[in-house]
């Protein structure tokens, strides 16, 4: 399970937004193992007033956070952070500069999904590794 925001200035993040979710959601699959039918993206579009970043980032700055089921290895994280800045890149033409990724782990029990806690969850997927 990931839950994923993105924030980012309005006038960029809005016509970006849809291939930037093609992009996370490839990684995610790719990396986590997660279901190709289950991707939960919520993009914070900001207004310049309300997004302040340090003068070495344009107006391409975009902040990732990636809340998921603790249990992964700092491996797979790294390979999914490293992933991400590659095809962003790539893709969406967005420079790593431009980019914050934090990832936010939490027990499953700590979650509510379908009507349960996470870890009363049977789930299609690995977390473990």
């Amino acid at each position: 399970m990931a839950q994923i925001k993105i924030y980012g200035l309005v006038e960029h993040l809005d016509p970006v937004k849809a291939q930037l979710s093609e992009v996370i959601h490839s990684c995610v699959v790719e990396v986590l193992d997660l279901p190709v039918d289950k991707r939960f993206h919520r993009f914070f579009p900001m207004d310049v007033s309300n997004c302040f970043f340090p003068p070495d980032r344009s107006v391409q700055y975009t902040i990732i956070e990636i809340s998921m089921f603790e249990g992964r290895s700092i491996e797979r994280k790294k390979q999914l952070i490293r992933l991400l800045f590659e095809r962003i890149q790539r893709d969406c033409a967005i420079a790593p500069l431009d980019v914050e990724i934090t990832i936010v782990e939490s027990p499953r029990s700590h979650w509510g999904i379908r009507g349960l806690p996470g870890d009363e969850i049977g789930l299609p997927y690995r977390i473990e590794g």
